[in-house]
C-alpha cells in the first residue's frame, strides 16, 4: 500500500499514514532499516490508539536482540492541535508484544509518526551491559587513536621527515627528535642543549642491536607488537632505565613478574636489583623463599652468590633468616 513505506534519514524514521479509521483500525508499515535491524511500525485502535515499534523477525534480531532508546512523535494532518510527543523509551524489543505506546490524542484520517532513535544497543544473550552500535565519545577517541598510530607507524617505517639518525651496534635507524624528546627527558636534554647530538642530529645507542632498538622506537611510536615486546623485554628495560622512560620501565617490570620460574628467577632478581625494581625483587624473593623454590636452584645459587652484588646477597640472607624464624 502507498502509506506503508517508512522514510529514514540519519537516526529518524517517518511513517506517513494516509487513512486510518473505523474501516481500517490496524495498519503496519513495510520494513525499514535502522542500525543492523529491519523494523516495523504499526498503529491500532482498541478503545485507545496504540503505536508499536518492533524488529522484523530474523536471525539478526534473534541472535543480537536490540535495546532501543527512542522518542515517538505523532502529528495529525490538517489540525492545529499540538503533536503528541512521548517520553524517552528504552526497551529490549524482540516481538510486537513488547512495546505499545498509547497515543494521547483521538484522531482519524491522516497522520505522521516520527521515531527518533537516540541509541541502539545489542543486548548480550548471556546478560550484562548492551553494546551501542553507534560511535560514542569513547569509540571516536579509539578511532582517532587508531588513525594517529597508523600515521606514526608510517612516519617511522618510511622515515617521513625524519630528522635524527640512530647508530646502533649493527646498523643505523631514522627517527624524529620530537617523538624522542616527548618520550624521554634524556633525549629531550640531548636536543635542547648544545651537545653533539643536537649539532649532528645523531644519537649513538651502540649497546642495542638494530632489532632491539627498533623495538624501542616502535614502543615510543605506539606501534610495538606483543611478540616484539616479549622478545626484547630485557633490552627494553635497560633502555627504559638509561633514558628515563618510566612507563616502559613499569611495563617491563610487570611483564617480567608474569613468568618467573626456576630457570630465570635468579636472573630476574639480579635485573630487579640492578634497575631498582622493587615489585620484581619482592616477587623473586617470595618465589624463592616463601614458596621454597630456592631448593630447586641449589646448583645455580652458588654461581649467583659469587657474582651478585654484596648488598643483594646480604638482603637475601636476611630474608631467608626471617623465613626460618617464622617456620
Amino acid at each position: 500500500m502507498a502509506d506503508s513505506k517508512v522514510e529514514t534519514i540519519a537516526r529518524l524514521a517517518q511513517w506517513k499514514v494516509e487513512s486510518f479509521g473505523p474501516t481500517t483500525p490496524y495498519k503496519r508499515s513495510d520494513p525499514f532499516k535502522m542500525g543492523i535491524w529491519n523494523w516495523h511500525l504499526s498503529v491500532e485502535k482498541n478503545r485507545s490508539v496504540y503505536i508499536r515499534l518492533f524488529p522484523e523477525p530474523s536471525r539478526v534480531s534473534k541472535e543480537q536482540p536490540p535495546i532501543a532508546r527512542f522518542v515517538l512523535r505523532v502529528t495529525t494532518a490538517g489540525s492545529n492541535r499540538r503533536p503528541y510527543i512521548s517520553p524517552i523509551h528504552e526497551r529490549l524489543l524482540r516481538t510486537s508484544d513488547e512495546f505499545a505506546c498509547p497515543v494521547d490524542i483521538n484522531f482519524l484520517g491522516r497522520f505522521v509518526v516520527d521515531v527518533e532513535f537516540l541509541d541502539l544497543k545489542i543486548c548480550p544473550l548471556n546478560g550484562g551491559e548492551g553494546t551501542s552500535i553507534w560511535p560514542s565519545d569513547g569509540m571516536m577517541r579509539s578511532l582517532a587513536i587508531e588513525s594517529t598510530l597508523k600515521c606514526l607507524s608510517r612516519m617511522l617505517n618510511e622515515a617521513i621527515h625524519a630528522d635524527v639518525t640512530i647508530n646502533t651496534a649493527d646498523g643505523t635507524l631514522n627517527a624524529h627528535k620530537a617523538i624522542l624528546s616527548a618520550s624521554s627527558p634524556v633525549f629531550h636534554s640531548m636536543f635542547q642543549h648544545d651537545l653533539k647530538e643536537k649539532e649532528s642530529s645523531t644519537i649513538d645507542i651502540e649497546d642495542m642491536t638494530s632489532e632491539s632498538c627498533m623495538a624501542l622506537l616502535t614502543y615510543l611510536y605506539g606501534t610495538i607488537s606483543q611478540d616484539d615486546f616479549w622478545k626484547h623485554r630485557l633490552a627494553l628495560l635497560a633502555a627504559a632505565n638509561k633514558y628515563d622512560i618510566v612507563c616502559l620501565k613499569d611495563t617491563c617490570e610487570e611483564s617480567l613478574l608474569e613468568d618467573i620460574n626456576t630457570g630465570n628467577v635468579l636472573e630476574r632478581l639480579q635485573e630487579a636489583w640492578l634497575y631498582q625494581l622493587d615489585k620484581l625483587k619482592k616477587g623473586c624473593m617470595m618465589y624463592l623463599l616463601d614458596f621454597g623454590k630456592i631448593y630447586d636452584v641449589r646448583d645455580e645459587m652458588n654461581d649467583f652468590l659469587r657474582q651478585a652484588d654484596r648488598e643483594l646477597v646480604v638482603e637475601m640472607f636476611q630474608e631467608l633468616l626471617g623465613v626460618w624464624k617464622t617456620t
